[in-house]
C-alpha cells in the first residue's frame, strides 16, 4: 500500500510505479549536485532507494525526495527538488512531512542530508548541523560520468 498524501491539489506518493525516470533525469542532470548525470545511474539509484514523488493532478512528476536507507537504522535524504514553476506552495514542506512520517523510517537512529541553501526548511523538521564533524569522513572521487574515458 503506497504512503500517500496531498497538498494544494498535488499528490505526494512513494509508489515506485508512479516515478518518471525521464522527468527525474531531466532535473538532476541540470542540478548543482549531479550535473550531466547519465540516465542509467538515475535508474539504478531510484530502483534502490525509497523515493517520494510529487505529482500534478494530471499525473506529471514535478518533484522528488530520494531516501537512501536500510529502512531500519540509517537514512540519507538526497536528490530533493520541486520544479521551479511549482515552488512557493508549501510543497517541499508537505513532501518533508510525508518523508518524516513514512512507516519505513520510524526506527532510524541517524537521518542525514547535505544542502547548499535549504537549511531553514530542514531545521523545521529537526535537522541540525552535525554534532561531531570531526568524526565524519567522506570520499569524493571525481564524478564517474565526467572522468576521461580510459585508454
Amino acid at each position: 500500500m503506497p504512503h500517500e498524501s496531498s497538498c494544494a491539489g498535488y499528490l505526494i506518493s512513494d509508489d515506485p510505479a508512479r516515478l518518471d525516470v525521464g522527468a527525474i533525469h531531466a532535473y538532476l542532470t541540470r542540478s548543482y549536485w549531479s550535473p550531466g548525470i547519465p540516465r542509467e545511474i538515475i535508474e539504478t539509484a531510484v530502483r534502490h532507494s525509497l523515493c517520494v514523488g510529487l505529482y500534478t493532478s494530471a499525473g506529471d512528476q514535478v518533484g522528488l525526495m530520494r531516501v537512501v536507507t536500510d529502512c531500519s537504522t540509517f537514512a540519507w535524504l538526497c536528490d530533493v527538488y520541486v520544479l521551479e514553476a511549482h515552488r512557493g506552495r508549501g510543497l517541499s514542506k508537505a513532501m518533508m512531512r510525508a518523508v518524516m512520517s513514512h512507516p519505513d523510517l520510524q526506527t532510524l537512529r541517524r537521518f542525514t542530508l547535505a544542502t547548499r541553501d535549504a537549511h531553514g526548511l530542514y531545521a523545521q523538521f529537526g535537522f541540525v548541523p552535525v554534532a561531531k564533524p570531526e568524526s565524519q569522513m567522506e570520499k569524493r572521487p571525481p564524478l564517474p560520468w565526467l572522468r576521461p574515458a580510459p585508454g
